[in-house]
């Protein structure tokens, strides 16, 4: 009895049988366990599997099966990949994968493989294979309740039965089925009879509606992927060169407009992304070229530009390029040539700055040739630029200077006369603080030389400047004539009051001179004097004694003159006086006269 019933090692009561494709061999069944797994089970070997045997596997699967990569879902529903053989997971989908895809599409354009062919379930699920005996009571551990489910589950009843058959026709169908009698009672083989129905009823409904499913999935990647395909195509043509392939036509005509639809949205956007794509790399191409194209400068013209890109190779050889957008191409040769204008502004500027940096070289270096010639002495604040030219203008220095913008080597020879200049003042307190220090003043008879020996012995005169040395010699010179002109005047004005002291003795005199007396006569006179002793040479006495007889001879004669014209006024005026006494309101012939 039990070599009747080999299938007793079916799933448990838990496990339902589902419809599924066509069997190859007999042995391998597709059986679904309680939480909707699909598991195989193997008549003859008694094994049981959670992976599809060879035998039951279409074309697509077995493309498949050659692949490594499996696809899993995780808790949130997003795919990801798994490698059997090298353990790898990643979220991205493998090129292996791509290729296979590629390779049925194939097939469904050559019409070898139809859509629904293609497996239900997503082609990188894992399968896991489980121990027959954990999976599956045996008849032993099962009773009547496994040949219950046997007798639902078998293979009788999927091979034959349809969810629309009546119990008659499953009686006609499954009556000679050795099986069959497994149930004995009437009412148990109609039990189980219409919970297949019911079950498998629901498992059509689900399967046709996963074949719909998957078939307007593999339209839209089909449609998605096709060559022909753009985001222009009318749908018309598109039926065109469709309508005869099975997976155009499995899939209603108003789904067909609707996926169409979002395949048309998909392709828009693809173009755009690509077109934005192509256009970044055509400018990133043109700059590249114009960049190595030594002919082209920041002069170069538009159509100049365009003769030199079709002779570059590599412009004539990229046909992208060639149909590159004219309005793109031309924003791409007005940056360039930006480009090129800026650099050449910046060599400019890098010129000028390297002229500018030339021309302040070439003052410095003249600024230390004055240098130089300040401290051999022959350049001081008393230099002049005449003096000077001869020396100056036969040094390579002075020639680099002409020609130049900015400061003539006259304009730093009067800047650096200026600056010594200014430098008088202090140094002329070092000069001073130095001869103090030495117990040395400037006279009227002080030589430069003697002047210039005594600065020289102190260290502070190695940075005076020789023509501010000479200039302060000059001025203290100048002060020491003044102190002495000051002096001659005092002493004048001293032997001016003596020499006035002594003609007033003289005119004081008792009994006064006359202009007739000897000197030798009164000197024993004023002998005891103040204003005798104070002059102190004989002859100054004479002298002055001369010059009050002068001025008392003339005083003299003044007096006398005066007296005389004073006498003889009265006479003269009693002669008018007389004169005009006449009597008044004379007569006939009275005259004044």
């Amino acid at each position: 009895m039990l070599g009747n019933y080999r299938e007793l090692n079916a799933p448990s009561s838990g496990l339902k049988s589902i419809y599924s494709v066509p069997l190859q061999k007999p042995a391998w069944s597709e059986h679904r366990a309680p939480d909707g797994r699909v598991y195989y089970y193997n008549s003859e070997t008694k094994q049981s599997s959670w992976e599809k045997p060879d035998e039951l596997k279409s074309k697509a699967e077995l493309l498949l099966s050659r692949c490594p990569w499996r696809e899993y879902r995780s808790e949130t529903g997003k795919p990801y990949y798994y490698n059997t053989q090298t353990k790898e997971s990643r979220w991205t989908r493998p090129r292996e994968l791509d290729d296979i895809e590629g390779e049925r599409l194939q097939l469904l354009a050559s019409g070898s493989v139809s859509g629904v062919e293609w497996p239900l379930l997503s082609p990188g699920i894992s399968i896991i294979t489980c121990d027959p005996a954990f999976c599956f009571p045996s008849i032993d551990q099962g009773g009547r309740r496994g040949f219950r489910v046997s007798f639902c589950g078998g293979r009788s009843l999927r091979e034959g039965v349809p969810a629309s058959a009546s119990w008659e026709q499953a009686m006609k169908l499954i009556n000679s089925d050795p099986r069959f009698s497994a149930l004995p009672k009437l009412s148990e083989k109609k039990q189980a009879f219409n919970a297949y129905k019911a079950q498998r009823d629901k498992e059509e409904k689900e399967e046709t509606r996963l074949r719909a499913k998957e078939a307007k999935e593999e339209l839209q990647r089909f449609l998605e992927q096709h060559n022909k395909m753009n985001s222009t195509t009318r749908y018309r043509k598109a039926e065109q060169m469709f309508g005869e392939l099975e997976v155009w036509a499995v899939v209603p005509e108003r789904d067909r407009k609707e996926i169409y639809d979002d395949v048309l949205f998909f392709l828009a956007k693809k173009e755009k992304e690509h077109a934005k794509q192509l256009r970044k790399r055509n400018i990133q191409a043109l700059k590249s070229i114009l960049d190595s194209m030594s002919r082209v400068s920041f002069q170069t013209t538009w159509s100049e530009a365009q003769q030199y890109l079709m002779d570059n190779p590599s412009f004539a050889e990229d046909e992208d390029l060639q149909n590159m957008d004219k309005e793109d191409a031309l924003i791409c040769f007005e940056e360039h040539i930006r480009t090129l204008e800026r650099e050449e502004e910046e060599e400019r500027e890098r010129g000028r700055l390297r002229e500018r940096r030339q021309q302040r070289k070439n003052r410095e270096a003249f600024q230390a040739f004055l240098d130089e010639l300040h401290e051999n002495g022959r350049l001081h604040s008393m230099s002049t630029w005449m003096e000077l030219y001869p020396s100056l203008s036969t040094d390579r220095r002075f020639a680099n200077m002409l020609g130049q913008p900015g400061s003539t080597p006259l304009d730093l020879f009067k800047f650096y006369v200026e600056d010594l200049k200014a430098r008088f003042h202090d140094e002329k307190k070092i000069i001073k603080d130095i001869l103090k220090d030495r117990s040395f003043g400037v006279e009227v008879n002080t030589t430069f030389e003697d002047f210039a020996h005594i600065i020289s012995f102190d260290k502070r005169a190695a940075t005076l400047d020789a023509g501010n040395i000479k200039l302060t010699f000059n001025s203290l010179l100048e002060k020491a004539e003044a102190r002495e002109r000051e002096r001659e005047k005092e002493e004048t004005r001293k032997m001016r009051r003596k020499e006035a002291a002594f003609k007033s003795m003289l005119r004081q005199a008792a009994p006064p001179l006359e202009p007739s007396t000897a000197w030798d006569e009164v000197r024993e006179r004023f002998v005891n004097n103040i204003a005798f002793e104070q002059i102190t040479l004989e002859s100054e006495r004479i002298r002055l004694f001369r010059e009050f007889l002068q001025v008392l001879e003339t005083e003299c004669q003044h007096f006398h003159a005066k007296a005389k014209k004073h006498t003889k006024k009265p006479k003269k005026h009693h002669r008018k006086r007389s004169a005009s006494v006449r009597p008044q309101g004379g007569g006939p012939g009275w005259s004044r006269e």
